[in-house]
């Protein structure tokens, strides 16, 4: 999960000041974890919290993604997941934003099965972001970490994912890199950061890539980061350097996830 962490860090200072290249430094003195970092380490904690046969995960995605995100009320959340996070009654409200994507790559470290890792998906998507494209897009990010993490080509990705999801990967990203507008729906954030992953040659580059294709780019970004980071593995340096911009709390979470889950 720390690669969706630092693809949140690297896209931070861009996101509303997209930077079209690949040519930028990753870990910049104006970068700094959001709600992207903040909602992967909850839903981590909810999953590290869980029953063994996950039927409480959905509720302990709920108490996890109030406890540890209301103590960051400036971190970036939208209006609606805002009024969700401090609410004492919180209900699902069918939204497709691109939350639904952001959160989810500990589902698929976790899961002993696809299968496994799309029920985990919709457990910690459905408590919020119950519109079908929401969970779909959900469910195609935690899909792409659990196949890249277990051995399936890019290939064979994007083709389960167009199969499964509907999504199509008929662009390329130097296609769209020039008109690519900012957009916070799963249907236009989704395919654009995983056909980042696909193109990426390994991990840095696909934190150069995500980042350089505009839009909302620490989401796009942590969404394409976690599929790389269970492809390609993170490089050490790159590691160390994201947990130590994570203040204490976050990265104890990260750090206990990755004992019991592994490391990419």
């Amino acid at each position: 999960m720390i690669g969706a962490v630092i693809g949140d860090i690297a896209g931070s200072r861009f996101e509303f000041h997209n930077y079209r290249a690949k040519d930028f430094t990753i870990f910049h003195e104006k970068c700094s974890f959001t709600d992207d970092s903040v909602m992967t380490a909850a839903i981590a904690k909810a999953i590290l919290e869980s029953r063994e046969n996950g039927t409480d995960l959905s509720e302990e995605a709920v108490r996890w993604m109030q406890q540890i995100g209301r103590p960051y009320p400036f971190c970036g959340y939208g209006g609606r997941f805002y009024s969700w996070m401090y609410s004492n009654d919180p209900k699902p409200y069918r939204s497709f934003g691109n939350g639904a994507a952001m959160r989810v790559s500990p589902c698929g470290w976790a899961a002993s099965s696809l299968e496994e890792a799309l029920s985990m998906s919709d457990a910690v998507t459905r408590v919020t972001h119950n519109h079908p494209e929401g969970m779909k897009g959900a469910r195609a990010a935690a899909a792409a970490v659990y196949l890249a993490r277990t051995g399936s080509t890019k290939e064979e990705i994007r083709q389960y994912i167009e199969e499964s999801c509907g999504y199509r990967f008929d662009f390329t990203i130097d296609s769209i890199r020039d008109t690519y507008a900012f957009n916070e729906t799963c249907q236009e954030t989704v395919p654009q950061a995983l056909e980042a992953f696909f193109e990426a040659q390994d991990f840095e580059d696909a934190v150069r890539t995500a980042v350089s294709v505009g839009g909302d780019s620490d989401t796009l970004a942590a969404i394409t980061c976690g599929a790389a980071e269970a492809m390609f593995g993170v490089p050490e340096t790159m590691r160390e350097t994201a947990l130590s911009l994570l203040d204490p709390h976050l990265r104890g979470i990260v750090l206990a996830f990755e004992a019991q889950f592994g490391r990419g």
